[in-house]
């Protein structure tokens, strides 16, 4: 077993241990379970998360375990380079990770619970949600930020921001954090990043000419860009749905 902590939460080692050997029969489930499963467990005065990843196929479990970090290692390690970067996300609190006979059996990635108002996904499916405009806008200038840092967040998807609302203001912590990459990104590799988001015209207008202002470019010249991103990904969604449909039938 190897076993990775933050320093702050090297008091509860041997409890969190004891939560993830539980943790079929223990914990709160969270969220979408269909993959990886999410629990919420106590710990002290705190609450935490604890992600297991679902188990690897024979291949990639050597892989992961001779060539590759696993997920919830890239989760703690990109987790602790966010918040070295002034990005928000929960604070991480530690990986653990089995392997047997050079092979990852199971990985699992700690951090502390958020409680938070919304995600991107509630803001940009009504226009009418809770003053959604200036959210996505600041959600905006939050992306381009990541932007300007280099943070190419290969996952931002609806769910994968949680948003806390202050008066005038908004925090958008990033999670789901295994899969990221630290580069100087180009215009083209900025609006990729977009394309997952959502394809409604309205929402995405209200980005491109949000991003076209950060950036310096012309609101037209970024939609169109944004809105070729996306509609590549849309039909690249669809044609894989129409596959698992083709083949369900057959």
């Amino acid at each position: 077993m190897k076993i990775i902590f933050n320093t702050n939460y090297v008091k509860y080692k041997s409890d969190i241990i004891d939560l993830v050997n539980d943790f079929n029969r223990s914990g709160i489930e969270l969220g979408n379970q269909k993959r990886n499963t999410i629990k919420l467990f106590n710990i002290g005065k705190s609450k935490i998360n604890i992600k297991s990843f679902k188990s690897p196929n024979f291949i990639n479990s050597l892989i992961y375990d001779t060539f590759r970090k696993s997920k919830a290692q890239r989760s703690f390690e990109y987790a602790n380079k966010l918040i070295n970067l002034d990005v928000l996300t929960p604070l991480p609190i530690a990986y653990i990770q089995n392997s047997s006979f050079l092979r990852l059996k199971q990985s699992y990635y700690i951090s502390e619970h958020l409680d938070y108002d919304f995600t991107f996904r509630e803001i940009s499916r009504d226009l009418s949600f809770d003053d959604s405009v200036n959210a996505l806008k600041a959600f905006t200038r939050f992306t381009f930020n990541l932007h300007e840092k280099g943070i190419n967040f290969l996952d931002h998807s609806p769910g994968n921001t949680l948003i806390k609302k202050h008066r005038s203001s908004y925090d958008f912590y990033l999670v789901d954090l295994n899969r990221m990459e630290f580069k100087q990104m180009t215009l083209l590799d900025r609006m990729k990043n977009f394309s997952r988001l959502s394809h409604s015209e309205d929402v995405v207008k209200i980005m491109s000419c949000e991003y076209a202002r950060c950036i310096g470019e012309s609101d037209n010249y970024i939609y169109d860009l944004m809105w070729k991103e996306i509609m590549i990904f849309r039909h690249k969604v669809n044609r894989k749905r129409k596959l698992k449909s083709i083949l369900k039938a057959s």
